[in-house]
């Protein structure tokens, strides 16, 4: 068993029990206007790692002399190194990181953790003048400020709700971009990129689990749809899709480089690209932070919290009666072979991508 999972099963176990240790933290008024030091908390994966970048930029606009630290996992931390504006990030499952940050102490800190304890009580175990996270169980007994958690809202949204118990003026909506890839990384990219023809679509067949996955015979299909269109493909992922790219690319010319890349490098090739196909993916909200056009695949997740909304985003959803099934990062098995994400048709993802490659 990982650190992550044990610690997930511990924290389900004694999570509830700790918390009601610790009195209710009492509501305080205004906050200092001189706020020095920030810690933001931030497990979990990448795509919720990436839609809270939004609000740290918001965060060190109200207080630019601030210093932010960002408390992340091994699995995310990748995503802050295109948040440019941080003093340091610590990560959560490496024990020898703990000595660092538990011993600072900071003006504010924000548990961005939805659901889980363990990212509450070290919230609270840490000195700290004020506290904030989401009242969405025992947990907002350890925070001085609490704010409401609601699958309906998209998820950069319900970080920005955080920053509004916290009186910090934050825009409407994020503001495209909000990740910035390094020139290193960038020049990087380009050396790969002479390698395929321009203009280039992006596709990512992978899938965090089975239910999210869509078959990559049709990934294949679209690979020549848009060749055709006269359109050169790169597939990205990690080594665990190189498999996969592999065979979306078996039938023509195209650059794989899944496996390749490093997170950053993979959204610099984002940047140049002209559209990403992916499913539910901490893929998909990078390219959507970088400001390339998707074209993405909604089933078992909650389109509502986590697909890309406004112009230059497409979303193919079938809306079934079934779904959506996950709840906070869980998505159940499937009795009935995923149909949500199964039943999209090859032609359904084509009309879509030349709505936005041919069409504008």
């Amino acid at each position: 068993m990982n650190r992550i999972s044990f610690l997930k099963k511990l924290d389900g176990v004694v999570g509830p029990f700790l918390s009601r240790l610790f009195p209710v933290t009492s509501s305080v008024g205004s906050l200092l206007r001189d706020v020095q030091r920030i810690l933001i908390i931030r497990p979990g994966g990448i795509g919720d790692a990436v839609l809270l970048v939004p609000t740290i930029l918001a965060l060190k606009k109200a207080w630019p002399q601030a210093d932010i630290d960002v408390l992340a996992e091994k699995r995310n931390v990748g995503v802050f190194a295109l948040c440019p504006h941080l003093a340091q990030v610590y990560v959560y499952d490496s024990f020898c990181d703990w000595p660092k940050f538990c011993f600072k102490k900071y003006d504010l800190i924000v548990d961005t953790e939805q659901w889980h304890y363990l990212s509450a009580l070290i919230a609270r175990l840490i000195r700290a003048h004020w506290r904030c996270g989401f009242a969405t169980n025992s947990r907002k007994r350890l925070f001085s400020h609490v704010v409401c958690y609601s699958h309906r809202d998209y998820e950069a949204h319900s970080f920005f709700h955080l920053l509004d118990v916290l009186n910090v003026p934050h825009p409407a909506s994020p503001e495209i971009p909000y990740l910035e890839v390094s020139p290193e990384d960038r020049h990087v990219v380009d050396e790969f990129l002479t390698q395929v023809s321009q203009p280039f679509v992006t596709l990512f067949p992978g899938a965090s689990i089975p239910e999210r996955r869509w078959p990559v015979e049709r990934f294949r299909q679209i690979a020549n749809f848009c060749r055709e269109e006269g359109y050169g493909v790169v597939v990205v992922g990690g080594h665990q899709d190189r498999q996969a790219a592999s065979r979306v690319l078996s039938d023509g010319a195209g650059l794989n480089l899944a496996g390749e890349l490093t997170l950053a490098q993979s959204t610099a090739v984002l940047a140049r690209s002209d559209l990403l196909l992916s499913g539910d993916s901490g893929v998909l909200h990078l390219a959507v932070g970088i400001g390339c056009k998707t074209v993405s695949l909604f089933g078992p997740g909650i389109a509502k919290k986590w697909a890309p909304t406004g112009q230059g985003h497409n979303v193919v959803n079938l809306q079934l009666p079934c779904s959506p099934c996950t709840r906070f990062g869980t998505t159940p098995s499937c009795p009935d072979q995923a149909k949500c994400i199964q039943g999209i048709t090859v032609d359904m993802v084509k009309d879509e991508v030349v709505s936005l490659l041919i069409r504008g």
